[in-house]
């Protein structure tokens, strides 16, 4: 493998004393007798008691009690900042240059051995010249507020502004100016908001609706007959509803909830006992519900935008906070309405009863003086909170895995901006520090004590295969595995050095790979499985998620694995698209530009399950090829109509049919155009019955002309103005559609099951895409969605082509 070349250090310490005459701790012997390492029991004298003291300390029957990590450090969700930072920033001190013994001192401490003091002091290295050169500056001082609680009221109310400029009508800031990249403690001064909106209340079913148990009609209670609709809505959803995980879930929910409702009646009024799952039928449930969405969607347009109308107005005072006096969007404003769980991959829980949250549950955030909205009728709030190191708005406890959900800003706003652009500054100050950190755990590959080779190694995998650092799983998580965490049975050992790696990931998708390492690494993974352990026994044993992103952050303040993560993705990024050759057409770059991703996508694990939809979309793709085949194929006959001598200049297979299309699909295809139109005059002329019959005889008219093209084989000009040179250049216009069509059809589905945006959006900095962006020429629009757009609207304002990681 590659290895990364780090950004160049020009303030290197001298090179580092190790530690050499440390009398305690587990001892490691040479695992093979031809290996060029020094035996490790040469080097410290032959112990006869550490194979004894080997053993025992592998087993998991022995193993630390604190070796539960804090879930935060490998989660790509929006924990609160705070939560993540304020712990950190008390215990993290920046010490570039450490000693082996230095380095690894917490970690012998967690394992009881007893640390060493050296006799050499370290001075801490100065990196004034690679700061300047990442553009980074000194920490502006906290902006307070400048208005009254009364001015940012009105702010509050007037949603209408330019969203471009501050509420007082001056530009917005460029924060990312005087930003360092740092994260403050206190996120704000004053904080204001209206809550959070609630889903509305269940409506019972008509009642000529129930499901229905061994071909009887129950009927249910409200409460019941809800969690009957949360399955009975969504049969079509097979991926969920016929997997035997959700059924056995939502089942078991759904007795419990019936025995608490005093149960369900049949058509007699006689109780009726639903104990088999297999006898339950939902489908009159699902029909009505289809028959609801089909009534929707035929409404008049007027009345459609008369209820979305409503609904924004319902909403409008939720959508904005006032933050330090300044207007901001409120992101996920709405409490998550009940239902069933559905989470990612082969989840334990999948299926379970998400209930309705009630305000009861709900905690707010806000200034001490801030009015405090008032909660729904006959309710209160949980509690009101005034932490000014939080950046959460409100929060609640979900029952299904009992964790926190929180009201966050939108992600195009200040505050969410200035998160991902630490983030990605964080990232892009290891260059400084990548060299040293290889150096280092190279190095201590072959140490002596087990804790620190089996760290070296662990930073290794982090590093070079993008491994995700784990975490300790609660009883009822999903059996998911990183680095860390990683099981005697989750790698295979092939000589010379393939490793072979396959367990569950994050979100329960299957990690499968397999890696060329480093004959040490390798070495020392033969050595971490060996003998007493077995499956079930931990790879690491005498590492924690917690231990190993301690170590990072001793080399730069805020380091962890989730950063290196991050660092190689940008840097692979970067890397490809240096890579990338100027000219060709915008979707031959969008397409190159999307390949980089997937290579990054690839390294990252970003991978799902292939939608349920995507042979529909695939499908949809492909005729829309054949639709534009078909249009050119009529051009070069129109061509034909006007000079049928033009057959003997061009080759023999330019005027031939496609051979994907036959006559069968265009007949089809004819009757499919024919009736889209007429559906659409219908909509469009409603009102106007004369242009309407006008517009049907139009399309009479062309059905005509296809009926005798299919007879005769011959296409007529549309327009007596058509010509041979206007028709060759509308052929050629079709060759470009037809060209963009095919690379879009090969981009699905080479990306059918990896997520390309979850790098996109969480791994790459956003600088690189509008580098390319601009180096390259091509539209914005085209890499980035409109939300992405907003998100980063800082990147797409401070970054240049000539821009670097």
């Amino acid at each position: 493998m590659t290895e990364t070349h780090g950004f160049p250090n020009t303030h290197r310490v001298a090179k580092r004393k190790r530690l050499s005459n440390v009398s305690r701790g587990p001892l490691i012997k040479s695992e093979d007798s031809d290996d060029d390492d020094v035996p490790l029991s040469k080097r410290i004298g032959l112990c006869r008691a550490s194979d004894s003291m080997i053993g025992p300390r592998r087993s998991e029957s022995v193993r630390r009690s604190n070796t539960t990590a804090t879930s935060h450090q490998e989660s790509d969700s929006d924990i609160p900042l705070a939560k993540i930072s304020t712990k950190r920033s008390k215990q993290i001190q920046e010490t570039p240059s450490r000693s082996s013994g230095q380095r690894y001192s917490h970690i012998k401490k967690e394992n009881g051995m007893e640390d060493k003091k050296l006799a050499t002091k370290i001075q801490s290295t100065k990196i004034p010249e690679q700061a300047a050169q990442l553009g980074m500056s000194r920490p502006a001082p906290h902006k307070q507020a400048n208005r009254g609680m009364e001015a940012a009221l009105e702010k509050l109310k007037g949603s209408n502004q330019d969203k471009n400029e501050d509420e007082d009508g001056s530009p917005g800031e460029m924060w990312w100016e005087y930003s360092n990249g740092d994260d403050r403690t206190r996120k704000w001064t004053t904080l204001e908001h209206n809550g959070v909106l609630f889903p509305p209340p269940y409506t019972p079913l008509p009642l000529d609706v129930k499901m229905k148990y061994d071909g009887v009609p129950i009927t249910l209670e409200p409460e019941a007959e809800e969690v009957a609709c949360f399955f009975g809505e969504m049969l079509n959803a097979t991926h969920y509803t016929e997997n035997a995980t959700f059924q056995k879930n939502f089942f078991q929910d759904f007795q419990m909830t019936i025995k608490r409702t005093s149960g369900g009646r049949n058509s007699q009024g006689q109780k009726a006992e639903i104990r088999e799952f297999d006898k339950c039928d939902f489908s009159p449930i699902f029909e009505y519900f289809q028959s609801r969405k089909s009534e929707r969607k035929e409404l008049p347009l007027a009345e459609r935008k008369a209820q979305k109308a409503g609904k924004d107005s319902m909403e409008g005072a939720y959508k904005y906070c006032v933050w330090d006096g300044k207007k901001q969007k409120v992101g996920n404003f709405r409490i998550e309405p009940p239902g069933l769980f559905r989470g990612r991959g082969d989840h334990p829980k999948n299926g379970r009863v998400k209930t309705r949250v009630h305000p009861e549950q709900v905690t707010l955030n806000l200034s001490r003086d801030a009015k405090v909205p008032a909660a729904p009728a006959g309710h209160q709030w949980k509690e009101v909170k005034h932490d000014q190191e939080a950046t959460w708005l409100a929060m609640w406890n979900e029952n299904v895995n009992g964790r926190f959900k929180y009201v966050m800003l939108a992600a195009s706003s200040d505050v969410k901006g200035q998160s991902d652009f630490h983030k990605f500054e964080t990232a892009r100050r290891l260059k400084i520090h990548i060299d040293r950190i290889r150096n280092d755990y190279q190095q201590d590959l072959q140490h002596r004590f087990m804790a620190t080779r089996q760290l070296a190694t662990a930073v290794y995998l982090v590093d070079k295969l993008a491994l995700r650092a784990g975490n300790e799983k609660g009883e009822g998580e999903a059996d998911t595995v990183g680095c860390c965490s990683l099981k005697y049975e989750n790698i295979t050992l092939r000589p010379p050095n393939t490793v072979i790696f396959d367990f569950l990931g994050k979100d329960s998708i299957r990690f499968y790979d397999k890696a060329e390492v480093d004959a040490q690494v390798f070495k020392n993974l033969k050595i971490f499985k060996k003998h007493p352990k077995k499956e079930g026994d931990s790879i690491f044993d005498r590492l924690t998620t917690a231990g190993l992103n301690r170590h990072l952050s001793t080399y730069m303040p805020g380091l962890s694995a989730k950063v290196f993560r991050t660092f190689n993705a940008s840097h692979t990024f970067s890397e490809l698209l240096k890579s990338i050759q100027p000219g060709g057409s915008i979707d031959e770059k969008v397409k190159a530009y999307n390949d980089a991703n997937r290579t990054v996508a690839i390294l990252c694990n970003h991978k799902r399950t292939i939608s349920s939809n995507h042979l529909a979309q695939m499908e949809k793709l492909q005729d829309r090829a054949k639709v534009i085949r078909y249009q050119q194929w009529r051009l070069k006959q129109q061509m034909l109509s006007l000079d049928p001598t033009i057959r003997n200049e061009m080759e023999g297979e330019f005027f031939e049919l496609d051979r994907c299309l036959d006559l069968g699909w265009i007949a089809a295809y004819q009757l499919s155009l024919l009736e889209d139109k007429r559906q659409r005059a219908k909509k469009k002329f409603e009102a106007d019955k004369p242009s309407l019959d006008k517009e049907l005889e139009l399309i009479a008219q062309t059905e005509r002309e296809f009926q005798q093209e299919n007879t005769t084989g011959k296409v007529k000009c549309s327009s007596k103005s058509t010509s041979i040179e206007k028709l060759q250049k509308d052929i050629i216009k079709a060759q470009q559609r037809l060209e963009a069509a095919t690379l879009q059809i090969q981009d699905k589905e080479s990306n059918k099951e990896i997520a390309l945006g979850t790098s996109k959006t969480n791994y790459i900095d956003p600088r690189l895409t509008v580098v390319f962006s601009k180096r390259f020429g091509v539209p914005i629009n085209k890499l980035f969605s409109k939300s992405l757009q907003e998100k980063f609207d800082w990147a797409l304002k401070s970054a240049d082509e000539t821009w670097e990681f």
